[in-house]
This record gives structure tokens, sequence and C-alpha cells, in this order.
């Protein structure tokens, strides 16, 4: 018993070590990388301030660099993120006000953000909170600063609680909140386990892949490569009503996919929408025009028809209420 209490010490004590080496590791080569990208953005912004018409000046600047430093040094160096790289200096100008706990993607986030107060306060929650960049972007999205800051008003330590998933359901129980986030997950899950089952050329690629804009930051919930046709295949699930919003939404997944993974000799990408309303499942493909012949005369004998789906879906959905009745 001695000897077991002894080598589990011995291994707590090692384990210690190694997390606290790669938690040093990550912000030696995070601050690394935080600073580049600053250095950068400040030579951009400089060099841009110092010409005429500057901004058709600049955007001509950043196309430019992009392409050269593109072929000099790989990915992370494209217009986009050029921009990006931009925008931070401008957000944050003085270096030695950042804090380097938040990642890149973090400060990203965050300069898109108006105002200087705004930053701050989020930069100052985020590291307090231990936010990834999900949450992040979720509470930027319903206003979490704006719900927890009353000017002469002291925060409450409820008011910093890790995941402050709840506030986005104010006026609703809490396990409203939880019980729909879990049936999300199950769904998803189950769907996966689904597609990869059905013999029909489906191949997992990925669960919640980010896709990143200018502006924002999307997550896909299922992405899977068929090779039976040749594309790839895009699943969102909405917990609620199908709204033009999510429709419109899937299409410019559809369009990022073909424009940034689609390779030569692959097919279009195609994109489902499912949606849970209250009283009935809805699914919708995302078929862009273009590529509605080729859905009709190919695709259909591949994928899944929606009467599955809804099955799917509705039988899920009915297991998952039953578990979780309190009755």
């Amino acid at each position: 018993m001695n000897d077991l209490r002894e080598q589990t010490a011995l291994f707590n004590r090692i384990a210690d070590i190694v997390v606290d080496a790669r938690k040093r590791a990550y912000q030696s080569n995070n601050a690394i990388l935080l600073q580049m990208y600053w250095e950068i953005g400040k030579l951009i912004v400089d060099d841009e301030q110092q010409g005429s018409l500057k901004a058709a000046y600049g955007k001509a600047v950043l196309k430019t660099l992009a392409v050269k430093l593109t072929l000099q040094f790989g990915k992370g160096f494209d217009e986009r993120n050029l921009n990006n790289i931009r925008a931070f200096y401008i957000a944050f100008p003085i270096w030695n006000a950042l804090r380097t706990e938040l990642s890149w993607t973090h400060y990203r986030i965050i300069s898109r953000l108006e105002t200087d107060s705004l930053r701050l306060h989020y930069v100052k929650y985020a590291i307090e909170g231990a936010w990834d960049t999900r949450t992040l972007q979720r509470n930027i999205r319903t206003q979490y600063v704006g719900r927890v800051l009353n000017p002469g008003k002291p925060l409450h330590p409820e008011e910093l609680i890790k995941d402050p998933f709840i506030f986005e359901f104010l006026g609703l129980p809490v396990d409203t909140s939880t019980s729909e986030n879990k049936l999300e997950t199950a769904l998803i899950t189950h769907l996966q386990q689904f597609l990869m089952e059905m013999g029909k050329g489906f191949a997992f690629v990925a669960r919640q892949q980010r896709m990143a804009t200018e502006t924002a930051d999307f997550y896909i919930d299922l992405v899977f490569y068929n090779y039976y046709l040749k594309c790839f295949v895009l699943i969102d699930l909405k917990i609620g009503e199908l709204t033009p919003g999510a429709v419109g939404q899937m299409d410019m997944y559809v369009r990022m996919y073909n424009d940034l993974k689609k390779g030569a000799d692959d097919q279009p990408t195609i994109g489902i929408i499912l949606c849970t309303e209250k009283n009935e499942t809805v699914v919708k493909y995302s078929v862009l025009a273009e590529n509605e012949h080729l859905f009709a005369s190919k695709y259909r004998l591949y994928l899944p028809d929606e009467a599955e789906l809804r099955r799917l879906i509705d039988q899920d959905r009915l297991k998952f209420e039953l578990d979780h009745d309190p009755g």
C-alpha cells in the first residue's frame, strides 16, 4: 500500500512539472507570436499613414505584401490575416498593455470591438474566466459586458463564472439551457454515427469546425467527405425553427468550403440544415442554384433523404425527453 501511495505521489509530482512546463512553453510561444503580429501591424499602419489616398494605397500594399510574404513564409500571411494584424495593432497600439494569457484568436476577435473600453473589459473577463474563443465570441454576441457591468455597483462573484452560458437564457430556468445543450450534443453524436454506418461513402472530417471571416468566426457542427460523390458534406443543427438567416449561413459555409477546401477534382460542396422546431423537425438541403442539376441527378443517390433524417432526429429527441423527464 505504501509503495502504491509513493508511486502515485511521484506520478503526481512529475505530472505537475510536465503541465507547468507545457504551460510556460505555450505562453512563451504565444507571446512571441503576438509580438510578431503587433510589430508587423505597426509597420503596416506606419507605412500606410505616410501615403496619400490612404484607403486605396493601404489595400494595394496589403495585397502585394500578402503575395510576397506567402511565397516566402507560407500560410498565415494572406490578405485577410494582414488585415487582422493591422486591426490588432490599431486596437492595441501599446505593446506593454497586452496580456499574453490570451491567444491570437482571442485578440483577433476582441480587435473587432468598437471602443477601447469594451476591448479592455473583454480582455479582463476572458482572462479571469478562462474563456475559450467560442465562449468569448458568444459573450460578445450576447453583450456580456453590458449585462454585468453596472457603473458604481460592484460585481458579484457569480457574475464572473467561468462559463456564463446561463446568462444567454435570462428569464429561463437553469435546466433549460443545460438540457438544450445536452440535446444538441446527443443529436450531433447520433447523427455522426448514423451517417458513418449508412454504407454510402461518408468519411468523417471534423466536428465543430471553425471557419473564419474578417468579421466573425463560425463553427460547422459536422463535416464529412463522401468518397462516392467526391464532395464535402456540411451539416448544421439548429435547436429551433428554420430561419432565412440559417439558410443564408449555410449557403455561406458552402461557398467558403468551395473556395477554401474543395480540391480541383472534387464536386461542389453540399449543406444540410436540421432544425428541431417545437412540433416538427425540418430538414433542408442547401443547394446553390448552379448545382441544382448535379444534386438532383447524382447527389440524391447517396445522401439520406429528408424523411430519414426527420425520423432520426424525432426518435432521438423523444428518447432524450423521456430519459430526462423529471416526472
